[in-house]
């Protein structure tokens, strides 16, 4: 999988998505009840973006959340297709980014943003990211674009 925990260089404007939790588990479990329009906006955003991007939390809470409500060969097709998406840049939380995840939990302390929500929160702001594939309305609430 490609790796880094901070870009030295920007992506230009639009080529990057964050793909959240929601977005992956709607895409991996057609019993979700998301499936339907996250197959179908799927093809629309690999037309549009260069790059997707997610944090290892992220992937770490849809292969546990896949592994318990769908089963392990669901769980793993996920890790398994991200090892082969060469599109796929995922960042590694570190101290600073788990910093500013803190700052932003304290800042939205009358919302129920989980540590996995701030951590991408933060993520995308340090990368200029402003559009989520997922359906997670509390990335609307931090200011970013949700797709579809």
């Amino acid at each position: 999988m490609p790796t880094s925990s901070r870009r030295a260089a920007r992506e230009p404007t639009g080529a990057e998505i964050f793909v959240d939790t929601g977005g992956w588990i709607a895409l991996m479990s057609r019993d979700d009840a998301h499936h339907a329009p996250a197959v179908a906006a799927w093809p629309d955003i690999l037309r549009r973006f260069r790059r997707v991007v997610a944090t290892n939390l992220v992937i770490a809470e849809s292969y546990t959340f896949l592994r318990r409500a769908v089963g392990f060969p669901a769980a793993w097709a996920l890790l398994e297709r991200l090892q082969l998406t060469p599109r796929l840049a995922l960042i590694y939380a570190d101290a600073d980014l788990e910093g500013d995840a803190r700052a932003l939990l304290r800042q939205y302390g009358d919302h129920d943003f989980s540590y996995t929500d701030a951590v991408s929160f933060a993520a995308m702001r340090q990368t200029g990211i402003t559009q989520a594939f997922g359906f997670d309305r509390h990335f609307v609430t931090a200011g970013f674009t949700l797709i579809p």
